[in-house]
């Protein structure tokens, strides 16, 4: 049987989880690394304007990371009952 003590300590370790997953230094270490990322591959095969096309997959993951909130909103009304 867990104690008072260790259900705390893991009630805040869930909840700074969930806060590190919605949290904006999460997205923007997410699009930084993929923005290093496209820059490096991009620089390699040549591009010819690797700083500007790196930004096409960091504002795709924006666009996505900003409609998840709407999508999850409706699945959880749809699904989870």
């Amino acid at each position: 049987m867990e104690s008072t003590e260790e259900i705390i300590k893991r009630n805040n370790r869930v909840e700074a989880d969930k806060a590190w997953e919605t949290s904006k230094v999460r997205r923007l270490f997410i699009m930084f690394i993929t923005y290093i990322t496209a820059v490096v591959f991009l620089t390699i095969i040549y591009d010819s304007a690797p700083f500007i096309h790196a930004l096409i997959p960091v504002g795709g993951y924006l666009l996505s990371t900003l409609s998840l909130l709407p999508v999850k909103k409706w699945w959880i009304k749809k699904y989870a009952r």
